[in-house]
């Protein structure tokens, strides 16, 4: 399957000179993003909502022209979701035989899936002038993910049960006592290391100074490999990432 990777990157504040062809700009950026994991067609993948995860990096900007640049990033990016509620146990709670490929127990507790990514981006920006002090702009290009670690962390005491309906799970015509969820496992080895997809997004700038920029820049991210080796219940690493950037720019020389 697929993966889809949707990002939104809001405010991002920047310190930049008048633009020129040949100028060569570096800089830092970090803040809060909402990633949200994309869901499949199958019960072990769908049903997550969004996680708050950190989001920031190092940025490259070099002006071909005065409306083109190019834009090269080395980001770290916390991505994943959140399903809380009745859900499939993957593997049987302790003193129950395995259970066959294809069938699942059930369980009522929260999961989250958190995903951390190396990502390299990198876009042309066109932009062009609205007023003396406004810009704005469009981007666009591709991005390479690593994987860095990957972690699935359960919480919450619940009855096993037989299916979505709240079945309780017996043995002998008694149910089974609650049992304990509680747990981090590291799922690195179950993912795909490698990612790959496009990358774009539009703004607006507002220029204070010839040196000083205020920007707002809306990205989206769609993944083009499956995050899960199994692609039979395979699922992606933040479909919609919400991110909010502070970005502080210099010379490089």
């Amino acid at each position: 399957m697929k993966k889809m990777i949707c990002a939104v990157t809001l405010a991002a504040l920047a310190a930049s000179q008048a633009v020129q062809a040949g100028a060569l700009w570096i800089g830092l950026h970090g803040g809060p993003s909402i990633p949200r994991l994309s869901s499949g067609d199958n019960e072990i993948s769908r049903g997550y909502s969004s996680r708050l995860a950190p989001n920031f990096g190092l940025l490259a900007e070099y002006t071909l022209t005065d409306h083109l640049a190019l834009q090269l990033g080395v980001d770290y990016s916390g991505q994943g979701g959140v399903r809380d509620g009745v859900q499939p146990i993957t593997q049987s709670p302790a003193g129950l035989p395995p259970l066959p490929p294809g069938q699942y127990l059930y369980g009522d507790f929260k999961n989250e899936s958190v995903l951390n990514y190396l990502e390299i981006p990198l876009m042309l920006k066109w932009q062009w002038e609205l007023s003396e002090h406004w810009r704005c702009f469009v981007e666009g290009g591709a991005f390479l993910g690593f994987l860095l670690d990957a972690e699935e962390r359960t919480r919450g005491t619940s009855p096993v049960f037989v299916d979505q309906n709240r079945t309780p799970l017996a043995m002998n015509g008694q149910p089974l006592p609650p049992v304990s969820f509680d747990a981090n496992t590291d799922v690195k080895s179950d993912l795909n290391e490698v990612n790959w997809g496009i990358i774009g997004g539009v703004g607006v700038a507002y220029l204070f100074n010839p040196q000083h920029q205020l920007l707002l820049d809306l990205r989206g991210e769609y993944g083009l490999r499956a995050v899960q080796k199994d692609t039979a219940t395979n699922r992606s690493p933040g479909p919609l990432l919400w991110a909010l950037l502070l970005r502080k720019a210099r010379p490089a020389v």
